[in-house]
């Protein structure tokens, strides 16, 4: 019961993050499924929990979704979180968990130093969402990066967060599919997935809350202070 409470906890802080910024909540939930029920079933079970935790993101900012760059982003995304989740067991994921960290920070130095201008074009979010739907797929998320490209869109607070959550909410069905046809989710399984699941909705929903008072500006910096946090994470302990 105690393994369940502390789960739970973390689910919710893990879903108000993730509310608030548009990642990082995978960050602290995955060391703890790990921990809990090990490598092979926690990172399906993470992807479930995140499932629920976009859907809850979509569900309570609907109507605020950009839906030409969402479009576009899983254009690439779908495809290649399939080509990921079939190879999730065979590459280290501490070497993709620092590639990706190094990523985030050079996308995040170059549009601070204004060295390319990104615009949210087609090419990048096709592109961006081919690479991070692979990544997510083969380590379980990749939220971060997806939130850099997101950011450079210079959308409102719940237009961000709601049109980047629509496309985690894709691709976490799709790996979800291809990870139920490999491993055998069993009814503990289930049962865990529930308890992080209501969690993960009621720590979006006061998530909302907050990013619903923030100016455009305070907000968008905020999200790159704590990308280049995440990121310096992930590139430091893999």
């Amino acid at each position: 019961m105690l393994e369940y409470i502390v789960l739970f906890a973390a689910a919710f802080a893990a879903a108000a993050l993730s509310g608030a910024a548009g990642f990082g909540g995978a960050l602290l939930l995955l060391p703890l499924l790990v921990a809990t029920v090990g490598v092979t079933q926690a990172v399906p079970l993470l992807t479930i929990a995140q499932l629920v935790g976009n859907l809850s993101r979509v569900g309570f900012g609907f109507s605020q979704i950009h839906w030409k760059p969402v479009g576009l982003f899983l254009l690439g995304a779908v495809p290649l979180s399939v080509l990921g989740a079939l190879s999730f067991v065979q590459l280290p994921r501490e070497l993709v968990t620092r590639a990706i960290g190094a990523a985030i920070l050079l996308f995040v130095a170059l549009k601070v130093f204004g060295i390319v201008k990104f615009k949210g074009g087609p090419v990048l979010l096709v592109a961006g969402g081919g690479v991070v739907g692979f990544l997510s797929g083969l380590v379980g998320s990749a939220g971060p990066l997806g939130a850099a490209i997101f950011l450079s869109l210079g959308l409102p607070p719940v237009a961000y967060i709601a049109s980047e959550a629509m496309t985690a909410l894709v691709m976490h069905g799709v790996k979800t599919v291809v990870y139920q046809q490999y491993i055998t989710l069993d009814r503990a399984f289930w049962l865990l997935a529930a308890v992080l699941s209501v969690a993960m909705i009621l720590g979006t929903w006061v998530s909302k809350r907050v990013i619903e008072r923030l100016p455009r500006e305070l907000f968008q910096r905020i999200v790159g202070v704590l990308l280049v946090v995440i990121a310096g994470y992930m590139l430091i302990q893999g």
